[in-house]
Order: structure tokens, then C-alpha cells, then sequence
């Protein structure tokens, strides 16, 4: 359980509620995919379906504004993406065995990038920074960011940032993470806000071998401070080819070092909170710090 709250979702209920809802779907195999997400559960349904579950326990009114609205998303992330994206299919309803509404979405194949990866490839770097680009291009249609989650301004994310380090204390160098913080959470705004996927992670990422295949997770797309997509680097890219996606991007050196503040806001939550729940994405965050901290931590 990676949350007090978390709703609890397995094969045989997803197969009940595919039968009573989507009967023409009753005969594909179904599959749990084993990912490090942590805000939905997700199921293979044949091969060019996913069954997508909300993890937290919502009531019928929240969780249908909030599908409606990541659909939503989907679909205008999916008009402007170059990249190959799920877009929504239908919505099931609370039946046997989970009680919300969930989504059905096209399924995309791909293996999930890790840290790792294709941390060294110059090719993925130039795709990465394609993406993003593309994403700022699209038009905001009036909107500015919604206040809600990373995107806006870092001071607000003061209260957060100290129970990490307090959460933290056993586990990383918090007097060095603090004063990284220190010089991050004024950073001045670098630009208006521009279109954002707002949580480029390795896992929502799809390759295959060194080719970029898929994005996942778009139903948060929305305006957003234009250096939030940036934490991509920092997560996927060693320092040569973070080097090259910065370049190509002509990112300036304000921008440059907002992405790392959004992406060290980011894994300061991921090291502590998911240590023993979810260990691959709590690993995300230490190898994330890191690359933050061999650049703008205290020089010795």
C-alpha cells in the first residue's frame, strides 16, 4: 500500500466489471502491469486497450470531475503530441469489486524508461527536447496555471519541502539538500506560462531500444511555468546529454535552473515517501538529487 487511502483493484474485479460493462471486450486477456505509478492502477486489456484505476478512495463527484477532465486533457495533449500518446475511450462505472468510476484508454507499447535507461543517448536527449518544445508551441487559449501541484511559484512548496527534509533526515544529506533548496526557492519566473505534460518521468515515458515511442500520464496537461517540463532531464539525461537537450531547447540559465528546482521539489518527495511502497520510484529520487546536487550543490 503505497497511501492510507488507496483503493484496492486485482484481476478478477477488473474482469467482472469488463464483462457487466464492456462485453465485447470480455474474451481479451487482461494483464496487471507491473509500473511504478502511484496514482492509478493499470491493467492490459488485449493488446490495444488499458483499463486505468484511480488509486485514492474519491467520492462519485470528485472522481468524475477529475476523469472528465484528464480526458479531456488527453485528447488536447494528444492533437499536438508528436509522440504517439493514449487517448481515452470510454468511462466505467463503480461496480463489483471497485467502487468509482474508471477509464478505458487506447494502450500504447513500449518499455518504461528507468533512470538509466537511456540516460546516454544523444538521440533521446534531441527527441526530449522536440517534445518539449512542441509542447510549448501549443496554445494556452487564455489560461494560466491552475495553482494546483508544481508549476507555479516554488516558495509556495516551503512547507512541503521541509517535511521532506524532516522525513529525510535518515536516509540523505539534508543539511547539503538544504542549502541546494535555499538557492532555488526564490527563483524569479523565467517567462508566461505555456502549455505542460507537468510530469515527464521515466515511467511515463515508452521506448523502444533508444527509440521514444509513447508519453504517458497526460490528463494533467495544462499551462504551467514554462521550466516545469525541464525536470525531464534531470531524471532521464546524464550531464553530457542534458547538455545537448538544454542546447537545443536554448534554454537560459534561469529557466535551466527552475527545471532543476521543480525536479528536486519533485524527489525530495519520492526518496522518503515511497522507501518501503515503492521502491523503484523512491530510487528515482535519489539518483534525480543527485544529478541536481553535482551541479548546484555546495562545491567542496
Amino acid at each position: 500500500m503505497m497511501r492510507d487511502d488507496q483503493v484496492h483493484i486485482d484481476i478478477q474485479a477488473v474482469r467482472q466489471l469488463i464483462g457487466d460493462q464492456f462485453p465485447h471486450y470480455c474474451d481479451e486477456e487482461i494483464v496487471q502491469i507491473d509500473e511504478v505509478g502511484t496514482d492509478n492502477a493499470i491493467f492490459r486489456i488485449g493488446s490495444s486497450v488499458a483499463a486505468r484505476f484511480p488509486r485514492r478512495k474519491m467520492d462519485a463527484q470528485a472522481i468524475s470531475d477529475r476523469l472528465n477532465a484528464e480526458m479531456a486533457a488527453m485528447r488536447e495533449f494528444g492533437a499536438i503530441c508528436p509522440i504517439a500518446a493514449p487517448l481515452p475511450i470510454a468511462l466505467g462505472e463503480a461496480g463489483r469489486g471497485y467502487s468509482m468510476q474508471w477509464m478505458l484508454q487506447s494502450w500504447i507499447d513500449g518499455e518504461a524508461a528507468t533512470s538509466e535507461s537511456v540516460s546516454r543517448s544523444k538521440e533521446v536527449a534531441l527527441e526530449l527536447a522536440s517534445h518539449v518544445a512542441a509542447l510549448r508551441q501549443a496554445d494556452v487559449k487564455g489560461r494560466i496555471f491552475n495553482g494546483i501541484g508544481r508549476g507555479g511559484a516554488l516558495s509556495q512548496h516551503e512547507a512541503w519541502m521541509e517535511k521532506c527534509f524532516a522525513e529525510s533526515e535518515a536516509l540523505l544529506d539534508v543539511q547539503k539538500l538544504r542549502e541546494i533548496w535555499s538557492g532555488f526557492r526564490d527563483l524569479p519566473p523565467s517567462g508566461p506560462d505555456v502549455m505542460s505534460h507537468k510530469d515527464l518521468i521515466p515511467a511515463n515515458l515508452l521506448f523502444h531500444g533508444q527509440k521514444l515511442v509513447g508519453v504517458l500520464d497526460a490528463g494533467g496537461f495544462g499551462p504551467a511555468d514554462r521550466s516545469l517540463d525541464l525536470i525531464v532531464a534531470w531524471h532521464v539525461l546524464d550531464a553530457d546529454r542534458r547538455d545537448v537537450f538544454c542546447k537545443a531547447l536554448q534554454i537560459g540559465e534561469l529557466e535551466w535552473a527552475r527545471g532543476a528546482a521543480w525536479a528536486f521539489q519533485q524527489s525530495m518527495g519520492l526518496v522518503w515517501y515511497y522507501r518501503t511502497s515503492n521502491p523503484q520510484m523512491s530510487d528515482m529520487g535519489r539518483s534525480t538529487l543527485g544529478r541536481i546536487a553535482s551541479v548546484f550543490g555546495p562545491q567542496t
